[in-house]
């Protein structure tokens, strides 16, 4: 027996050593895809549990299936919940049961928190039930699904001609994102609601021509029951052709279930207003909110009011300057907890609801460190449970002691992958810019990085132009991935970043090709003085404005890349000017429209700021990605780089994605894109 134990210990011992032995792994597109990818999250009741969703993608199915885990909040062992494909939403956890109601195939079903016990409540199949919400007592439920209001399409308009395939457009805002508008807009519905049997439904929005969820990004949000569930507050822009084309003006409108009466309670409030949400004795709402309309980028306040008729409305951070991306009430509604992009990263930070201080005293940083707090699930007493990323690890779920700031990992979406994968340094880099500021630069290295080698260097161009280049994970963009190819990457935090200021982010708008390209410029310049950087071998890669920057500097960069990869890039200012759709955007960063003289800058943008009028400058090898359903950055802009590039006799690739929009969402797609990048890559530097 002796002897057998002994042997035993010594098998797991060498064992473990073998394991230990092992040569860790260096990403790639294949595993990349094989990553878990966090959804949503919701406590239970009791403060215990934290049930979420995790999206895994089949590659031969080209799509992901999602599924349900729970976790203790004091830490444990993750449980898988579900294991079917079919996407999952869940709609209400009851305090008094623990029982999980959640949406699966069109239908609804409980089970308890363990996953035991399932039950499918609903026999009829609704497939066209999106956004859906069952309110606090439980006795209705709110939907939203697409309702046709106005005939565009031909064979609406003409019941004899069936198989016509026309629109017949007469005014703008005739396609949006990825969609061309066949006149169906998403309504809100509600209905009474008894435990999976739903009666008596009913169109809130009576037959407008209005979208909520607002598109493209909105969501669950974007429609809240009140605590009593007597009232839905929902966002809209309630704006139809060229008005909602030039306007980013979204209210928030209260509808009254007993009596039927809509009222707007944001009126005179002009830019964005978005993300309700009630404090938990009911009595008070608060929401975010941009100032000025057609600003997109605008600094998003915190703004707080009693529902008593005549309450002012209070801005919360109206003299901390950043802007804030999400937020929930404290258990006890004296503090809000929200989220910002602060110094290149994006922190959990905390403000005062009772007194507010104009001072922005009341406003406490709660954590700090080189990652992204970047989803608040709830509050279990002295903890905050959120999700958190690095440019090393995609989200997984944490909780957050709200006293001394310090986090513990709760999930494990992805830890079997990370355990085996050779991860790189990510560093800050701090340069002094063409007029005398501090910029910060986000480095990353290879895994086997060595400081005595030279190695290819690839400077990477956000989009946005106003998004946040923190410590994010993309499943694109991934840097991880590209380290691990072998090269160097900077980040510039280049001017029009959240994160470091109000003024930082606005000096982009109106001047495009300006400071901002000079910044990355002096980016690519600094990182050059290193010994470990080969000059010889720089590359320049980005998408959206990133892709914009691409084409610009491919026009100015004076022989310092080797390689450019653009992808929806804007390529001639004015045919863009001329087919995109959110012309409120184009207005504020390019200035306006082409035609008009007086418009100084408009005339500025399209003159200085145009990469077309700079391809006599070209002459080096260049990418081009182009969506097909990309209406926000068309066809055209694509096209006319890579047409242009191969008559002047530039070494030039064009990958074209005729079923993608301004991302790459389907897992085979995404695959080739990474193929190809990668090819360039290697062919070109």
């Amino acid at each position: 027996m002796k002897k057998t134990l002994i042997f035993s210990l010594l098998v797991l011992a060498l064992g473990a050593i073998t394991a230990s032995a092992q040569p860790m792994q260096k990403m790639t597109p294949e595993m990349l895809w094989k990553l878990g990818r966090y959804g949503s999250g919701i406590l239970t009741p009791d403060g215990k549990t934290v049930i979420y969703s995790v999206t895994n993608y089949n590659m031969t199915n080209n799509k992901g299936e999602p599924n349900l885990f729970s976790v203790p909040v004091n830490g444990g062992t993750p449980q898988q919940l579900t294991n079917e494909p079919g996407s999952k939403a869940i709609l209400k956890i009851d305090a008094a049961t623990g029982r999980v109601t959640y949406w699966y195939d069109g239908r609804i079903w409980q089970m308890n928190s363990d996953g035991s016990n399932l039950a499918m409540l609903t026999t009829n199949q609704q497939d066209d039930f999106d956004n859906i919400r069952i309110s606090p007592d439980s006795k209705k439920i709110m939907y939203t699904r697409d309702v046709q209001v106005q005939k565009i399409l031909a064979k609406d308009r003409y019941p004899d001609l069936p198989k016509a395939n026309a629109y017949v457009i007469t005014d703008l805002n005739f396609r949006h994102w990825d969609t061309w508008s066949g006149g169906k807009f998403s309504h809100i519905f509600l209905a009474d609601y008894d435990n999976g049997k739903i009666t008596n439904e009913k169109d809130i929005m009576h037959g407008e021509a209005f979208d909520v969820p607002q598109k493209p990004s909105g969501g669950l949000e974007d429609l809240i029951f009140s605590q009593d569930s007597k009232s839905v507050i929902y966002v809209c822009k309630k704006k139809s052709g060229k008005d909602y084309a030039l306007s980013t003006n979204t209210e928030l409108y209260q509808y009254n279930i007993e009596t039927g009466d809509t009222r707007n309670i944001t009126q005179g409030m002009n830019g964005y207003d978005t993300q309700p949400a009630y404090n938990n004795k009911g009595n008070q709402i608060a929401w975010l909110s941009m100032k000025e309309d057609g600003y997109e980028a605008d600094k998003n306040d915190i703004i707080i009011r009693e529902l008593k008729p005549g309450s002012p409305r209070v801005n919360l951070t109206a003299a901390w300057d950043e802007s804030i991306n999400a937020f929930t009430f404290s258990k006890d509604d004296s503090k809000i907890f929200f989220l910002a992009v602060h110094n290149g990263t994006e922190q959990l930070f905390s403000v005062d609801t009772k007194s507010p201080d104009a001072s922005a005293k009341s406003i406490v940083q709660i954590t700090k460190g080189q990652w992204d707090v970047t989803n608040i699930i709830g509050q279990s007493g002295n903890k905050l449970i959120v999700t958190r990323t690095d440019m090393n690890h995609a989200a997984e779920v944490y909780s957050v002691d709200l006293t001394s700031g310090s986090m513990q990992k709760l999930s494990e979406i992805n830890d079997k992958f990370y355990n085996r994968i050779a991860m790189g340094k990510v560093d800050e880099r701090h340069t002094k810019t063409s007029d005398g500021k501090d910029m910060l630069s986000w480095v990353i290295y290879p895994p086997d990085f060595d400081p005595a080698k030279k190695y290819p260097t690839l400077l990477f161009c956000q989009g946005g132009p106003q998004s946040a280049l923190s410590q994010g994970y993309s499943f694109r963009w991934n840097f991880q991935l590209m380290a691990a190819n072998g090269y160097i990457i900077i980040a510039p935090n280049r001017r029009g970043m959240p994160g470091h200021g109000v003024e930082w982010n606005k000096q982009i708008s109106g001047d495009w090709g300006g400071q901002a390209i000079q910044d990355y410029l002096s980016a690519i310049d600094d990182i050059s003085t290193e010994a470990f950087v080969d000059k010889e071998r720089l590359g320049c890669v980005g998408a959206s404005y990133g892709g914009y920057s691409v084409y610009m500097l491919a026009g100015v960069h004076n022989g310092r890349f080797k390689t450019f990869i653009a992808h929806d890039g804007l390529f001639d200012l004015k045919s863009w000017y001329g087919t995109t759709e959110e012309l409120w955007f184009a207005n504020k960063d390019i200035g306006g429209n082409y035609w008009d003289k007086t418009n100084i800058k408009a005339q500025r943008s399209y003159a200085k700021f145009n990469p077309s009028n700079f391809v006599d400058k070209w002459n080096t090898p260049i990418m081009v990605v182009q969506g097909g359903k990309d209406y926000r950055v068309p066809n055209e802009q694509g096209l006319q780089a890579f047409q242009a590039a191969q008559l002047k006799g530039i070494k030039s690739k064009f990958l074209f994605l005729p079923d993608e929009n301004h991302w790459v969402l389907k897992p085979q797609n995404a695959m080739v894109w990474q193929r190809e990048f990668y090819d360039w890559l290697k062919e070109t530097l």
